[in-house]
Parts: structure tokens; C-alpha cells; sequence
């Protein structure tokens, strides 16, 4: 059984960046074409190992390197997409990004031969088999096993923001479904998903883990697809709320948030800073509110009494961290709010273009 182990968290503040996508056609629409590209033919060699297909063959996988230096950040997100984009082009593909693709129709797509991914279809069934989800995943690296407890513990409050902020699916299957991120919610449709619950500290976490194992529950640790969580073989917190992104300054701005709260709250744990311990039934009403309403939520504030607006939120986070790149977000058009203004006002090839990925 894949385990972690609290050995793996050495170095503070270092990161990695996951994205999930959609391989289209010319036309920009889904097609199963990641047998090709992640088995067939020799990736760019920036791309060797990190690159992988999904559960449906039309959805693919990359990871940038271990970056040191978050100054780098960008530059390593840079290489991977063009590499991403290149190898696809030369066979006759390309990449789109969002956090579900509007055409996809999960009953008419193929899913992967990947054992791994075989064996989930057949546990889990229907929530799986219709999983044509896209995510945006970072990591940040922590250098105490106790610490990346108590830090996801306190992230739990902060990635619904992220979610509104990045909400961009919409539709679902070929129909509108009513909310900003659909992806979120089909995502929760599987077991292990959604807001994780408290753990009191690493060894805490380390005996739910291995219970999950032993009982046969998840295959492996990776199986444990909860919006925040420690990641016991990477050494590092991973945030994984928020949808998948065609424009790589939104994605840029989530891995600067993302950092900026990591580092923000390990000085806290430092400092002594009591916990949280935030019921995860009121951190569930934050999520469905970003999931609903987008950048138009308000949130459950953090000391859970009143609302905030979701606005208000991002110049106190911008202004506390001394970042803004979610303030640019915020001052965008809002995603799902594009997608279906594109679709009405020009149709399904515009729709399909705006979410072609961009490396620069």
C-alpha cells in the first residue's frame, strides 16, 4: 500500500503546479486522444513523467517541476504548456482549459485503459463514470509534518474563495446547469471529496489515512480527493479547488494566493496561534455558495458570524498578503458568466476558441 511518510516535509515554500485538460480537436472539441499523446509518441523531454491522462482519454494531465524559487513560478508553467501545446499540435490535437468542457458529453467519450482508473469504475460506479472534471491543483511545500496538518486545517476557511474566484463551468453534458462551477459539484459526486474534516495533527491524519488503506476503502493515498489536504509524499499542502484555467495569469494568481496563505499561516502555527477548528458543515455552506453564485457570493466570514462579499474579501486578502493577481481576477469578466455569453451571443466555435489553453 502507497504510504506517505512525515519524513517528507523538509522544505518550506516551494511549489508545484497541476493542471488538468481537455485534448479537442481542430474545432475545439473533446476527443480521445491521450493514448496517443502520453502513449504513443515521445513527449518534449520537459515533459517526461509528467505527463498523464485522466479518467476519460479526452482529459490530460501536467506537472511542472519541483520549483525552488517562486519567482520561477511562472517561467516553469510557461515551459510545460508550451511543451503541452507543441506536442499535441504535432498530432494533429490541442488543448483547451476550463473546468469542464461545455460540448462534453461524458456517455459519448472513451475512458482510459489505465488500470488504476478501471478499478475505480468499477468501485465507484456512476459518480466516475460520468467524472469529465478539470481542476487546477497547487502545491506548496511545508517543512514540518505538524505544521501542514494545522495549515490545511486553516485552509479550509480560504479555498472556497478560490473557487469562486475561478468558477468557469457551467454547463455540463450540453445543458446550462444554473451554477458557476458544476465541476465542483459532479467532483463531489465521489467518495473522499469535498471539505475535509479536522485533524488534530499529523499523526491525527496519518491513522485516517492508513485506516482508509487497510479497510480497503482507496486504493491508494492518492485516492483522498479532498479540497485541501497534506500531501504525505510530496511534503507539501496541495490546494486542489479550483477549476482548470485556458489563461495562465489566472493560474498564476491562485499559485500566488495559494503561497502567500501557505507562508502567511505557517508564521501563525510559529507564532502559537490557536486553531480554528472550523465546523466543516458551515465551510460546506462557503463552498456551495461559491459553486452557486461565483464571484457574486458572500461568504460566511471567518470567525463564522456574519457575510462578507466575495469583493470585499479579495481587496482584505490583497491588502493583508501584499499580492494582486486575485484582485485582477476579480475585476475580470467572471468565467462562467463569459462561457455563456459566448455561447448566446456568437455560438459553440467561439465558445470552444475561448477555451483554447495559452502558454504565454
Amino acid at each position: 500500500m502507497e504510504r506517505g511518510s512525515p519524513d517528507s516535509f523538509t522544505r518550506m515554500g516551494t511549489l508545484g503546479i497541476e493542471e488538468e485538460c481537455f485534448v479537442v480537436d481542430e474545432r475545439g472539441r473533446p476527443t480521445s486522444g491521450t493514448d496517443e499523446l502520453v502513449y504513443e509518441r515521445d513527449p518534449p523531454e520537459i515533459l517526461e513523467d509528467r505527463l498523464d491522462h485522466e479518467l476519460f482519454k479526452f482529459v490530460i494531465e501536467t506537472q511542472t517541476p519541483l520549483i525552488e524559487d517562486p519567482g520561477n513560478a511562472r517561467e516553469a508553467l510557461r515551459e510545460i504548456r508550451q511543451a503541452l501545446l507543441d506536442h499535441a499540435h504535432e498530432a494533429g490535437y490541442d488543448i483547451a482549459a476550463a473546468g469542464l468542457h461545455p460540448l462534453a458529453k461524458w456517455r459519448e467519450l472513451e475512458h482510459a485503459e489505465k488500470p488504476r482508473y478501471r478499478s475505480q469504475l468499477d468501485r465507484i460506479q456512476y459518480p466516475q463514470h460520468r467524472n469529465t472534471t478539470a481542476g487546477l491543483h497547487v502545491h506548496v511545500g511545508v517543512d514540518d509534518a505538524d505544521k501542514a496538518v494545522w495549515i490545511s486545517n486553516e485552509l479550509r476557511w480560504y479555498v472556497p474563495i478560490m473557487l469562486a474566484l475561478s468558477a468557469n463551468s457551467p454547463f455540463w453534458n450540453g445543458f446550462d446547469t444554473g451554477l458557476q462551477s458544476a465541476r465542483a459539484k459532479i467532483f463531489e459526486g465521489l467518495p473522499n471529496t469535498g471539505m475535509p474534516t479536522y485533524f488534530e495533527d499529523f499523526e491525527d491524519f496519518d491513522r485516517f489515512e492508513r485506516r482508509m488503506l487497510e479497510t480497503d476503502s482507496i486504493n491508494d493515498r492518492g485516492e483522498l480527493w479532498y479540497d485541501v489536504r497534506p500531501h504525505t509524499s510530496h511534503g507539501s499542502v496541495e490546494i486542489r479547488t479550483p477549476d482548470a484555467q485556458a489563461d495562465p495569469d489566472v493560474v498564476m494568481a491562485f499559485v500566488e494566493y495559494s503561497h502567500a496563505l501557505v507562508e502567511a499561516l505557517a508564521e501563525e502555527y510559529e507564532d502559537g496561534t490557536s486553531p480554528s477548528r472550523h465546523r466543516r458543515e458551515l465551510l460546506d455552506e462557503n463552498k456551495w455558495r461559491a459553486i452557486r453564485h461565483g464571484q457574486e457570493a458572500a461568504l460566511i466570514d471567518r470567525d463564522l458570524e456574519g457575510t462578507v462579499d466575495l469583493g470585499e474579501l479579495v481587496d482584505r486578502e490583497c491588502e493583508r498578503l501584499g499580492i494582486d493577481g486575485i484582485k485582477e481576477v476579480y475585476e475580470r469578466e467572471r468565467g462562467a458568466k463569459r462561457q455563456r455569453r459566448l455561447l448566446e451571443d456568437e455560438g459553440p466555435d467561439a465558445l470552444c476558441e475561448a477555451l483554447l489553453l495559452e502558454a504565454e
